[in-house]
């Protein structure tokens, strides 16, 4: 991958023209944000009675209805949820938006399930920051700007990607590197991540390891300091020097655990779990069962979201955390 930087992305080629966001999440909020500080034309469409009008009334941003925001706009970019987008294309997207116009994913995941199939005559483009929404804000009013992933589905103009650029040099992306992919590997190894390190692993691995502390007879602050509280510092290392850089950070007593019991954590089993999951996102199967799970009303997430409500890590860890007020809510 060659990374594309602002000297070699023309924004001016969206100069004047309407850029409309669905959505006004952390994604929305910063895109917003960023695109109007480059001087872009920026509307967001939020339905009536939306809670964040008065927020974006307040940025100074100018707020119009999506069906609006769908008949101005030359370029239209989705940042609403996964699940939304399929209804929001079909009955506000799809008989509104101009000829030739733009429409603009931050994840791959509709395009390439086959949730939404936009029209035919309408350039489809991917531009997936690769940060949070609070990222790409801080990092865009710092001056600087998180890396970007870019791909385009469908040059139905001949400029699908040059527009596509523009749209992530607005957002700062180019200040750090924009990277060309496809909308299939955005979206097949962003969700085996989440499922497998960021969010999945990450959080079983943590209460795993905190129940296995506490059921030995170790105090609950100990388990919780040690298993959860110091992965930041842990993260931070390897964030910023990456995982050889850490490992030359930490005593000599901690690598030399971390080369002889990580495998135990990880052993050839878990390795198999790994490629067992991808082979679900790969395949659809993930795709499928996650449409049937928002079909029937999310049991999965209200369960897992009770069970970890109740859990005693949150008990303990809201208490410690109350001794560090400092700490972000």
């Amino acid at each position: 991958m060659k990374a594309i930087y602002d000297a070699d992305i023309d924004v001016s080629i969206l100069a004047g023209r309407p850029i409309g966001l669905l959505g006004f999440g952390a994604q929305g909020r910063a895109h917003a944000l960023n695109l109007r500080d480059s001087g872009a034309d920026v509307r967001v469409g939020l339905r009536h009675g939306s809670p964040s009008a008065g927020d974006c009334a307040a940025l100074g941003l100018t707020v119009a209805a999506p069906e609006a925001v769908a008949e101005a706009a030359e370029v239209v970019v989705m940042l609403v949820p996964d699940e939304v987008q399929p209804a929001l294309y079909r009955d506000v997207l799809a008989p509104r938006m101009k000829p030739g116009a733009a429409l603009v994913f931050a994840h791959g995941y509709s395009i390439h399930y086959g949730q939404v199939t936009p029209r035919a005559d309408l350039d489809v483009v991917l531009v997936a920051p690769l940060g949070i929404g609070d990222q790409v804000r801080r990092t865009y009013e710092a001056g600087n700007g998180v890396p970007a992933l870019l791909a385009v589905h469908r040059d139905a103009t001949g400029s699908a990607r040059e527009r596509a650029l523009a749209y992530a040099g607005l957002n700062g992306h180019g200040r750090a590197g924009v990277l060309p992919t496809t909308f299939a590997d955005e979206t097949e190894t962003d969700l085996f991540a989440e499922q497998a390190v960021l969010c999945g692993g990450v959080t079983h691995l943590i209460t795993a390891a905190f129940e296995t502390l506490v059921e030995a007879g170790y105090p609950e602050e100990l388990a919780y300091f040690g298993c959860l509280h110091e992965l930041k510092l842990i993260t931070d290392l390897i964030h910023a020097r990456g995982i050889a850089g850490m490992r030359r950070s930490i005593s000599s007593t901690a690598e030399y655990g971390d080369y002889t019991r990580g495998p135990r954590v990880i052993p050839e089993a878990s390795r198999e779990g790994l490629r067992s999951l991808l082979e679900d996102i790969r395949s659809g199967r993930f795709a499928e069962e996650l449409a049937a799970e928002t079909g029937a009303g999310a049991p999965t997430l209200a369960a897992g979201r009770r069970a970890a409500d109740a859990h005693p890590i949150e008990e303990v860890g809201a208490r410690l955390r109350a001794m560090m007020p400092w700490l972000e809510n």
